[in-house]
């Protein structure tokens, strides 16, 4: 029986979907380099503005207050932070402004309070993020490797050349590094977090969550997007385009 061969043509159009959605959930987030924008501005958008930042912290940050103040019951600080979580929802739905962050958020922190309901153990409130931070980096860390750098296919659609970077060496290599990067920054929450998670010091694990969450996050995107414009020059006619 011989090996099948890969299908150039199936594979071209699993990348163009994927980079489609990549791209898509990037330009959603305000991480869009055909338009002109400040580093600040795009790192402010990406990480939702002062609403982001609130509906990133305060779930967690009231589990570990409740929970470093009085553990039992374990309900109770688990549903404050579902509480909060709903109550960005709601307000996000009331306003009619893109509910998919918050909805995102509430859909982690129901799923994280069950499971640490179900356990009985405080810990088990972290367990889908050190799932989340394993797949996130390993998807990204392989297909960095293997010259199909995630980050790569999303800008490609972004700037409407879909796999053609990977025709450009110093492209190949620029989207080689941010993947690595971002690798690095999910397995080294990973490292630092699990061995918390397997003591059972939930205090100082929920508090390096938050530590390594945003505060890491926002200074990758900014060289993220730098390495990309560097990449992607704008030109003056770009700039009338925008302008228009």
């Amino acid at each position: 029986m011989s090996a099948q061969t890969p299908d150039p043509e199936r594979e071209q159009s699993a990348s163009e979907i994927l980079g489609a959605a990549l791209g898509g959930a990037a330009r959603r987030a305000g991480l869009d380099p055909s338009e002109s924008a400040s580093t600040q501005k795009v790192v402010w958008s990406a990480i939702g503005g002062w609403r982001g930042i609130l509906e990133s912290v305060l779930p967690s940050l009231a589990f570990v207050v409740l929970f470093t103040i009085s553990p039992e019951p374990l309900v109770l600080a688990l549903g404050v932070s579902v509480g909060l979580a709903a109550l960005f929802t709601i307000v996000r739905l009331v306003q009619k402004s893109p509910p998919s962050a918050a909805i995102g958020g509430l859909v982690a922190a129901g799923a994280a309070a069950g499971l640490a309901l179900w356990t009985g153990r405080g810990q088990d409130n972290f367990v889908p993020g050190l799932i989340t931070n394993a797949a996130y980096g390993t998807a990204i860390l392989i297909s960095a490797l293997i010259g199909w750098s995630l980050i790569g296919l999303a800008v490609g659609f972004l700037m409407g050349e879909g796999t053609g970077w990977r025709a450009d060496r110093r492209k190949r290599r620029a989207f080689f590094w941010l993947g690595i990067a971002w690798a690095a920054l999910f397995f080294a929450r990973l490292a630092v977090q699990l061995p918390l998670y397997l003591t059972e010091q939930v205090t100082a694990l929920g508090t390096l969550k938050l530590i390594m969450g945003l505060p890491l996050f926002a200074p990758l995107i900014a060289v993220t997007w730098l390495v990309v414009r560097a990449l992607y020059p704008r030109t003056p006619a770009d700039d009338a385009r925008s302008a228009a």
